[in-house]
């Protein structure tokens, strides 16, 4: 029996990175072994199970809706009053391990001692990464405000996942230079994805060429660039439509968006719609020719390996974890990703249909980790994992 902490994800329907692999573990860990989803309920005051709605939030793969935050309903607000000043009290089944996959909230740190308790086994932390630390100007102030605290509040489990080997360097390094002793174990365990639908049939080749850009608009995602660069394009008279795809966030996508608008204004064959469903990415993933995603740093990057698992090229950075992604073939790897160095690979495979092939055959060949791949081993080495206290 598994606790998996959906704090969060049981309480927003957008589908962001950690929202898809909340998700995903859930089911991942539930074809291995009961779980149960938990959450802190700060209106409780303790932590309790999901009720039937909230574990309907994590379904994979539904429409990707609202914001990013966790919207606790009226309904749940007054029911946790109540039952806190009538003195109710939930109880938590037993379980063998915890699974904590979300960035979690100060609150919920607060009161991890509290679930600790009921968990026989290790109680792990997913770790996804420590950008806001890294690139704080381009990160929400809330989220670089909170990472130090989060980043400490990780020394309470008996081991971390971290996504990628560059997030678990980045994580040691962090505790290091705080002079922490005795830390949990770090292990590097690549994410898992979801499969590509094998009933789909194949997309017409789009004219003109469509280029695929999926990604929350953001300030680290480096949107401004690759519109710098398709309009250079443009401007030189080649034909090619560009399509994003991506949940905005309100503290950091002004900029990107205003651009959006600006182009599509004057005219430019380019796309944005917002978030889309599972059904529209594959879709989307079947259309174009080939993708860009010119994050500046990821804690895994999980759009490249989608690109590359249909089949598409992606041109990324080489750095980090995205340079991690693209190791095996299928990527331009940039060692910048600057507007110039996105004009220049952009350029190259609308010109060059025999590198674009040769690109989209290395991708063919790839062998990609899925989700019961990644919860056998995340499982595997929780089972050998010695409780710290």
């Amino acid at each position: 029996m598994f606790l998996l902490d959906a704090t969060h994800t049981s309480h927003t329907r957008a589908q962001t990175g950690i929202q898809r692999v909340t998700r995903s573990l859930f089911a991942g860990l539930a074809g291995f072994s009961p779980t149960t989803g938990v959450c802190y309920d700060p209106y409780l005051r303790a932590w309790r199970p999901l009720d039937s709605g909230e574990c309907d939030h994590l379904r994979p793969g539904q429409a990707a809706t609202g914001s990013r935050g966790a919207k606790w309903t009226l309904h749940r607000r007054l029911v946790g009053h109540v039952r806190r000043l009538a003195g109710a009290r939930h109880t938590l089944p037993a379980a063998d391990g915890f699974v904590c996959p979300e960035l979690f909230s100060h609150k919920t740190g607060a009161h991890l001692a509290e679930i600790f308790g009921a968990v026989r086994g290790p109680r792990v932390a997913i770790f996804h990464d420590a950008i806001g630390l890294k690139l704080p100007e381009l990160t929400p102030p809330g989220t670089v405000a909170r990472l130090p605290g989060y980043l400490r509040e990780l020394l309470q489990f008996d081991g971390i996942a971290a996504n990628s080997e560059d997030s678990a360097a980045s994580l040691r390094d962090y505790w290091a230079w705080l002079g922490v002793g005795a830390t949990p174990v770090v292990q590097a365990i690549p994410l898992g994805m979801d499969p590509v639908p094998a009933d789909q049939p194949p997309a017409a080749a789009h004219q003109p060429p469509r280029i695929l850009c999926v990604g929350t608009i953001e300030g680290r995602k480096n949107h401004l660039a690759l519109l710098q660069a398709c309009e250079t394009l443009w401007q030189e008279g080649l034909r090619f439509e560009l399509e994003l795809l991506g949940l905005p966030r309100a503290d950091t996508a002004g900029p990107a968006l205003a651009r959006i608008a600006a182009l599509k204004s004057a005219g430019r064959p380019l796309f944005f719609d917002g978030p889309a469903d599972d059904a529209g990415l594959h879709g989307a993933y079947r259309r174009c020719a080939f993708t860009v995603y010119p994050s500046l740093i990821e804690g895994f990057g999980l759009p490249v390996l989608e690109s590359l698992q249909h089949g598409k090229p992606c041109v990324c950075s080489g750095s980090g974890a995205l340079g991690e992604s693209a190791r095996g073939g299928g990527c331009i790897a940039l060692p910048s990703v600057d507007a110039g160095s996105l004009t220049g690979a952009i350029r190259r495979l609308l010109q060059n249909p025999a590198e674009l092939a040769a690109l989209a055959a290395q991708a063919r060949t790839r062998r990609f980790r899925l989700w019961p791949d990644y919860t056998r081993e995340l499982t595997d080495w929780m089972s050998a994992l010695p409780r710290r206290s």
